[in-house]
């Protein structure tokens, strides 16, 4: 299970979002990119001490800035099921294009680059 994929499941639902200065973030998910930058809206945050609480419409974090991410069981559990569907319609495991060891893809020079046989000189003679 990827965490992006955790995430793109997760958008519009509620998650806790622990920096790595301490402050935590709760609020629902509305956007993550590549780089696991979030956006929430409906945001509490809370000072590393948890002495100050500070309601924001919406926070932009960056991605490197996160400690852990806490979201509800059932989007794990919905991720889970996903895989297993995909897996199910590809047919198990493996299986995909190419083949086993030393398959050089049809090529007739048995993959040496294409230039020819032998060694590495210009072949006088």
């Amino acid at each position: 299970m990827l965490p992006l994929g955790v995430l793109t499941t997760a958008q519009g639902q509620p998650m806790l979002v622990e920096l790595k200065n301490g402050e935590t973030l709760n609020g629902h998910l509305v956007n993550c990119d590549t780089w696991m930058n979030l956006t929430l809206r409906e945001v509490v945050q809370t000072s590393s001490d948890g002495e100050r609480f500070v309601r924001l419409a919406e926070a932009y974090v960056r991605g490197n800035n996160i400690k852990y991410l806490r979201m509800p069981e059932e989007i794990l559990e919905t991720v889970k099921e996903q895989q297993m569907k995909e897996q199910a319609g590809r047919g198990g495991r493996g299986g995909g294009a190419g083949g086993g060891r030393g398959d050089d893809r049809g090529r007739g020079d048995r993959g040496r680059g294409g230039r020819g046989g032998r060694g590495r000189g210009r072949g006088r003679g």
